[in-house]
């Protein structure tokens, strides 16, 4: 009996949790969905600045290079000329 009582304890503290609350209500899993198709959208968007800022600076190092380091000055004087 004391076993049936602890598992029945633990399924109500499961069905309690909040993800599982969320889920009930078709409204509040929507929003949750949103923000966080948000989040994963400017977070995307940020690290592809990042990364593509950090390439074309250590690019424009490459200058003793002769077709790359054409290619990247071109590259920055573009991205400034856009600022």
């Amino acid at each position: 009996m004391a076993d049936d009582q602890r598992l029945n304890e633990q399924m109500e503290q499961l069905l309690n949790h909040p993800a599982l609350r969320m889920q009930r209500s078709v409204i509040a899993m929507l929003w949750f969905n949103l923000l966080r198709g948000l989040a994963f959208g400017l977070g995307s968007v940020l690290g592809a600045t990042i990364l593509v800022y950090a390439t074309v600076q250590i690019l424009a190092q490459i200058e003793f290079i002769p077709i790359l380091g054409d290619w990247a000055i071109q590259l920055i004087e573009q991205i400034e000329m856009k600022r």
